[in-house]
């Protein structure tokens, strides 16, 4: 990294892949900020956009009135590396000690990035996360897809990896340089932010709300391969926070911590199980509704059964025999808790006249711990009470 750094300088990176509909209006906003005494570096790295927008952008520069204080430079990539990547590959050509990293679709509100700075310096933290999960933090424009998906990969953060904060998947952040010295990123998947804050311990963090509002132009970037990319990343940092921490020998610790974890993971699966039957009914291959419910089904069986293998039970054997047995048993017992959960709540409907809401979620608290003991003592040979 650069050694010429200047503490008032703020550093906004900006990665683009195929925004040439958003990356002038989102430079422009960026220049109308009043920023007072304050050095502005914009930097935009672009993955070699076959809708040319670093091209786009250069030629604008070039015509472009100068704005006092404030500089933008545009990076060229030879390919698309992933986000995460380009904005390290931003931060590594950054003058300033702030950073700011931000999308460039205009999700993102520029005139955030005053009140992000003020929060750094008023309350000294390290970072500052533009919060879409606190009060006064909105969403605007999602389909109750995204919104699912969202609110259960800040679950799988939150629970999975002991993050504290309410948007650790915020893409719109701040934070001192400081603290990535010594600091190894793998860069995988594109929540740097969620990397940072597992392992960089002890680091202050501040939330500021803000309104995220689904892209203009062109379509959400949100594909199964950034869902994977996200699963492999969480399952990185889980192993890397496993490491770091010190061994609990407490029984009922582990026992909570492991239903904890596969209560999450039963969570993930009703978005894998709605994203998967969405996608087969609509933009794939049009099935009908029903078989693609199906499949939906047996997706989010066989993602849960991987991520309580590894992550839950932390089964590293994965012979083949040994994994289609447990596999099967998995699907027994998970067909056995819907059996229970219907049964359940057909008896305290109709025999108890317990009103429907009540009733439901009794029999699928009920349902889901019977899932975990069974699958703890016979599908993965656990002791229950461990």
């Amino acid at each position: 990294m650069p050694q010429n750094s200047f503490n008032n300088q703020i550093s906004i990176v900006i990665p683009t892949y195929n925004e040439s509909q958003n990356i002038l209006q989102m430079i422009e906003s960026i220049l109308k900020i009043q920023f007072q005494k304050l050095s502005i570096q914009t930097i935009v790295v672009d993955d070699n956009s076959p809708d040319g927008t670093g091209k786009i952008l250069e030629d604008y520069l070039r015509t472009m009135k100068q704005v006092a204080g404030h500089t933008i430079e545009v990076l060229h990539r030879k390919a698309k590396a992933g986000l995460s990547s380009a904005v390290l590959y931003g931060i590594e050509h950054a003058k300033g000690q702030t950073i700011v990293v931000m999308d460039s679709d205009l999700s993102h509100p520029p005139r955030v990035i005053p009140k992000m700075i003020e929060t750094m310096n008023k309350s000294r933290c390290d970072i500052v996360v533009a919060s879409r999960y606190i009060k006064d933090g909105k969403i605007v424009g999602w389909p109750i897809t995204r919104k699912i998906i969202s609110k259960t990969a800040t679950k799988i953060a939150k629970v999975g990896l002991r993050v504290s904060i309410a948007d650790p998947m915020s893409g719109f952040f701040a934070f001192k340089r400081h603290i990535l010295e010594g600091l190894k990123l793998d860069a995988i998947g594109y929540k740097m932010l969620l990397e940072i804050l597992v392992k960089k311990s002890g680091v202050s963090v501040e939330e500021i709300p803000y309104t995220f509002t689904e892209r203009q132009f062109d379509n959400s970037k949100l594909g199964l391969s950034t869902i994977l990319n996200y699963c492999y990343a969480v399952w990185k940092l889980y192993r890397f926070g496993r490491k770091a921490r010190t061994a609990e020998k407490r029984n009922s610790v582990h026992f909570l911590s492991k239903a904890a974890r596969f209560f999450t993971v039963g969570a993930s699966g009703l978005g894998v199980n709605y994203l998967a039957s969405f996608l087969f009914a609509t933009s794939i291959v049009d099935l009908w509704y029903l078989y693609a419910n199906i499949i939906g089904i047996v997706f989010s069986m066989t993602t849960n059964f991987l991520l309580n293998k590894t992550w839950t039970f932390e089964d590293r054997n994965f012979s083949l025999k040994r994994t289609m047995f447990q596999y099967v048993k998995f699907v027994g017992f998970s067909s056995f808790g819907a059996l229970v959960q219907l049964g359940m709540v057909y008896n305290l409907v109709e025999n108890s006249n317990l009103i429907y809401p009540i009733a439901l979620i009794l029999a699928v608290l009920t349902a889901a711990f019977c899932n975990f003991i069974l699958n703890k003592k016979w599908t993965f040979g656990e002791k229950v009470w461990i």
